[in-house]
């Protein structure tokens, strides 16, 4: 095979797994602003303003659905020169009839990745062309989601806020029947009054994180189509993910301690008392932001 031809499966083989590859990591942030405000000692409130992309209701995901639904000859090459020449017929025809003898366990393929991702969509179709539009319904009828917007590709721009009590653990987000993984920011209680608090959706290059993972297999479709291109090949263009720039914060009231954290600057004085840790986010950040808090003393 030439090196076009290498590329163009390689990429084919990439996309038309990757849908279920990344199930566990089907969500990721944008650009966004968050905030963890811990207003008292058995109390909170979250705030997430900004795009958060849902990778089954992109192009990369619908090209990765349509990697494997026509034929494609592969090339003939001489075999005392080994450069690449054209096909016979009869060649033609054998790369046909294995590809149709195939057809039974793509489908069957096919029907299963579909049906997975109908599941990790809450039961919505991404094919369904309306798929966006039940998302929209789906999450604004929950409690917190109070806009929610369609911005193309699966990305949506969503203004979400919630109060609550520290009786039990957070996570967000939280969608109801979507299966609860690749959390943004979750807090955890402890005994003796204390809260710690992680963002694992907020570092894109964290090897412990799967969300990297969805970066990386964007990069390496990138990368490949990016040398398609260098070799005049058809590698149709990798549509590319959602860019992760944000900022967290975490506030803290009066009384309360910041017991650790991974902060570049550490916790600044909070006018009217307690304490502010503050996280910016891109897509070079390797660390999740995190924070053990003692709530009460």
């Amino acid at each position: 095979m030439t090196i076009s031809t290498t590329i163009r499966l390689r990429a084919a083989a990439l996309l038309s797994g990757l849908a279920l590859a990344l199930a566990g990591c089907f969500m990721s942030p944008g650009k966004f602003t968050s905030e963890l405000v811990l207003t008292g000692p058995d109390s909170f409130t979250f705030s997430y303003e900004g795009e958060i992309f849902f990778l089954g209701l992109s192009k990369l995901a619908q090209m990765g659905a349509a990697a494997e639904e026509s034929f494609t000859p592969s090339e003939c090459f001489s075999d005392e020169t080994f450069e690449p020449r054209e096909c016979t017929k009869e060649e033609l025809e054998a790369q046909r009839a294995e590809w149709d003898a195939g057809a039974a366990e793509r489908a069957a393929r096919a029907k299963k990745d579909a049906e997975t991702m109908k599941a990790i969509m809450g039961g919505i179709d991404p094919s369904d062309p309306k798929a966006a539009e039940q998302l929209v319904k789906l999450l604004e009828r929950q409690k917190g989601w109070n806009r929610v917007v369609h911005k193309g590709d699966g990305l949506f721009e969503v203004s979400y806020a919630v109060s609550g009590t520290t009786g039990h653990d957070f996570m967000f987000p939280m969608i109801e029947s979507f299966p609860p993984v690749n959390p943004f920011v979750q807090m955890f209680l402890r005994d003796g009054s204390q809260a710690r608090i992680n963002a694992p959706g907020f570092a894109i290059q964290n090897g412990d994180n799967p969300i990297g993972g969805m970066a990386g297999g964007m990069g390496a479709l990138a990368g490949l189509a990016a040398m398609g291109a260098a070799e005049g090949s058809d590698t149709p263009a990798v549509p590319s993910g959602p860019v992760l720039e944000g900022t967290f914060t975490i506030r803290t009231g009066p009384g309360m301690r910041i017991l650790a954290n991974n902060t570049d600057e550490g916790p600044e004085a909070a006018p009217g008392g307690g304490e502010v840790l503050r996280w910016s986010i891109s897509q070079g950040t390797t660390q999740a932001p995190t924070a053990l808090i003692a709530t009460a003393r």
